[in-house]
């Protein structure tokens, strides 16, 4: 059993074996958490996985997790389903839909080639089934990287951060049943080229304020996060620098925040829910950012650029790194911490609109 939280160490279920919910994100209801992601137990160099479904666990506390299963489990028989393991699957961001009281699924799907598809299931219940309604499409017309799905807590309408690959992100409106966009869409944080193009988007919200964490595009190397702060949706935002302490190398804990979750019943506390990858890589060998810079560079210039020093990866042992961010005025800070446990996070403001809306199940 455990009483606390462990940034980058193994974390293990109630069962015993290691929690594969890889960039995913929490959902709270009826008193139970529920942590899903990319099952990462078989993707070892080699084996051609990349995920092997999307795994789901619960829990009461934030620290020990029962395992679910897979609610998306892997389609074996048809190599060209975007559920195939070979098919790339990344990315699973769940939501509920509070007018349909559907559970909404986006997968990033990247297949075999230099596009990024989208694939989008709807079920009844969090932990499945689920149906595929959409698939190998591209938003708006564009190939979309990672993304992030958020739900307004006042009008239940939906929205759409992503990647627009290697270019910039956008900000696009689902429509009614959050199974597509409407065509309304905003653009931020344009960029040449890697690794200073933004991926990975994490929204919240505080006292009204729109934020963003973002990271750069460095594989599965870890680099500088970036916050973002605006008063509506779709910006402008203000960027306010990276919200973890200046270090030599400047990897964010060798972690990727894959998003940010408001605990329900201290409002005030956030948590930044991250990848560590590669934890065998110290803090300088994780550091690859101007070799990326100097390779996007000399792409971009029409020059043959240095091969990328992407060696296999094994995710199959990747951690997790979670956080919870303190607020120095409007400004997110994320600190290490060793071990914390919920109950000592001190908050100060009182319940507000942020929370989400209870809507009748």
């Amino acid at each position: 059993m455990y009483d606390s939280i462990r940034p980058g160490q193994t974390w293990l279920d109630t069962n015993g074996n290691r929690i594969h919910a890889h960039a995913g994100s929490l959902l709270h209801e009826d008193g139970t958490y529920y942590w899903y992601g990319e099952n990462k137990e078989r993707t070892k160099p080699g084996s051609g996985i990349w995920t092997w479904g999307i795994r789901c666990y619960s829990s009461t506390d934030l620290y020990n997790w029962t395992d679910l299963g897979l609610i998306i489990p892997p389609v074996l028989d048809d190599p060209t389903s975007p559920l195939h393991p070979s098919q790339l699957i990344d990315r699973p961001h769940i939501v509920r839909n509070p007018r349909t009281g559907k559970y909404v699924c986006w997968l990033k799907i990247m297949g075999a080639g230099e596009e990024q598809l989208c694939t989008v299931l709807t079920a009844d219940s969090l932990t499945g089934p689920y149906e595929i309604v959409r698939t190998g499409f591209s938003p708006l017309g564009m190939y979309a990287g990672d993304f992030d799905l958020v739900v307004d807590p006042v009008d239940g309408k939906g929205y759409y951060y992503f990647e627009r690959v290697h270019s910039e992100l956008i900000c696009a409106d689902l429509t009614a049943d959050f199974t597509d966009v409407t065509g309304y869409y905003s653009t931020h944080f344009p960029r040449r080229h890697p690794p200073l193009v933004r991926e990975a988007p994490a929204h919240f919200r505080r006292d009204g304020k729109h934020y963003l964490i973002t990271s750069g595009t460095t594989w599965y190397y870890p680099n500088p996060s970036e916050v973002a702060v605006a008063d509506t949706y779709h910006g402008p935002f203000t960027v306010l620098g990276d919200p973890h302490p200046p270090t030599a190398t400047r990897t964010s804990f060798r972690s990727q925040i894959t998003s940010v979750f408001q605990h329900p019943t201290q409002p005030d506390l956030y948590i930044a829910l991250a990848d560590r990858w590669l934890p065998r890589l110290s803090e300088e060998e994780s550091d690859h950012h101007d070799a990326f810079h100097a390779h996007y560079s000399a792409k971009a210039a029409g020059l043959r650029p240095e091969p990328m020093p992407l060696p296999d990866a094994d995710t199959s042992i990747a951690d997790y790194v979670w956080l919870p961010i303190r607020f120095d005025g409007d400004t997110p800070v994320i600190e290490w911490h060793d071990e914390w446990r919920i109950e000592d996070v001190t908050t100060h403001r009182p319940a507000e609109a942020d929370a989400a809306v209870a809507v009748p199940r």
